[in-house]
């Protein structure tokens, strides 16, 4: 198996041979943010909302950014190039780095942040989930307040998608005071009898999606009526189509929620359209 080229402080190295300080923030106070974007036959997608959303994301945690999206932007192309990624994603997390101890105040401004960076394949256009749709689990919504803030303590997520699993469900919608704030991983969304499209509005109760902001913008082109409001577990049931977006599942029809089949169990024709038209500008927007 070939071993991954990632990338860690400046140096691209074997994965086997990656380190970073045992008393990284990261590590011990999950004090960092991190971004994913998505690659399309060896090229970015979304590229500029993805830092422009991590430039947000480190600001809110007074969090330190020493590259420019040039500098960034070259670090992805290099990683891409040296791990011949055709089709997959490239992670990147940020972290406050290593004062050589721990302690809960924040290290001084001249503690340099730590970077990684690290690729994985993955079958992201010709995907089953795309094609055939997946079954989510509700669960209640226990992460903090501040989700609006893509940080890496995402512990809640992972047992929301664990029992979610044992739910027999492919994934979870978190529910709060009986609304569906968001997926675990994804933003979520439905569609009205009526032929309206409804995601909830962008606050610190969600993750300002980056692929959500594309198909906002591809939704109007396709002339579809657009709300941005909250919306029930048992709204979404009755719905006539549930999708979910995030750049590693573009649009994902949304075809049981809690055993309650939506739009007959099968993919919806605007999540299909979504989907293939967010593919086709995805690659027209590439970098």
């Amino acid at each position: 198996m070939t071993q991954r080229t990632v990338y860690v402080n400046g140096d691209y190295v074997a994965e086997q041979d990656a380190k970073v300080s045992v008393f990284d923030r990261g590590f011990l106070f999950a004090d960092g943010v991190y971004e994913v974007c998505s690659v399309l036959e060896g090229k970015l997608i979304d590229f500029p909302g993805h830092m422009r959303r991590l430039k947000r994301s480190a600001g809110e945690l007074e969090m330190g950014l020493p590259w420019d999206d040039d500098a960034l932007l070259t670090i992805h192309r290099e990683l891409t190039r040296r791990n011949a990624l055709e089709e997959g994603m490239v992670y990147l997390q940020l972290t406050r780095g290593s004062a050589g101890d721990r302690d809960f105040h924040y290290p001084g401004a001249d503690t340099p942040p730590t970077l990684v960076l690290f690729t994985q394949a993955k079958s992201l256009v010709d995907s089953r989930s795309g094609r055939e749709g997946i079954r989510v689990a509700t669960q209640p919504d226990w992460r903090w307040a501040r989700r609006d803030i893509k940080t890496v303590q995402l512990l809640y997520p992972a047992m929301a998608k664990m029992a979610a699993t044992a739910a027999g469900a492919d994934d979870a919608w978190m529910v709060e005071d009986g609304l569906v704030t968001e997926g675990a991983s994804n933003n979520a969304w439905m569609l009205t009898h009526d032929g309206t499209l409804v995601t909830r509005e962008l606050s610190h109760a969600i993750l300002p999606g980056i692929t959500r902001t594309v198909v906002l913008e591809l939704a109007q082109a396709l002339s579809l009526r657009v709300e941005e409001r909250p919306f029930s577990v048992e709204e979404a049931q009755g719905a006539r189509e549930c999708f979910v977006t995030s750049a590693s599942s573009f649009v994902t029809p949304v075809i049981a929620i809690d055993d309650v089949p939506v739009a007959g169990g099968r993919p919806g024709e605007v999540a299909r359209k979504l989907r293939e038209a967010y593919i086709e500008e995805s690659r027209r927007r590439a970098v």
